[in-house]
């Protein structure tokens, strides 16, 4: 058994006597997500580079990727940016959500 997992397994161990209810109302309830944040965290992740590939190439893509990383700029801002695409094709390629899967879509 790895470290990690015995940990996890020790670590829940601990809290089997807890009732569901309590774990719900102290650790759970009032834990809202910051749609804005993540929508945002998401739509400049370098990972959606991917998608641009079979358009904009592999190296321009890694130059994209590059770029991001280590400006904080979005992939979508540098692509224009760099006139690898213009906005409408650039809107057409898959989304996030929409990349996500089922139940998995943002809002």
């Amino acid at each position: 058994m790895t470290a990690v997992a015995h940990r996890s397994e020790h670590g829940l161990l601990g809290y089997r006597d807890v009732p569901a209810e309590a774990y719900w109302g102290r650790c759970v309830a009032g834990i809202t997500a910051n749609i804005q944040a993540l929508r945002a965290a998401v739509e400049n992740s370098i990972g959606l580079v991917t998608a641009l590939n079979p358009y904009i190439g592999y190296e321009a893509a890694i130059g994209i990727a590059q770029e991001a990383l280590a400006t904080g700029r979005g992939v979508a801002e540098l692509v224009l940016d760099k006139g690898l695409l213009p906005a409408g094709p650039l809107a057409e390629l898959p989304r996030p959500e929409a990349v996500a899967g089922p139940g998995q879509a943002l809002v």
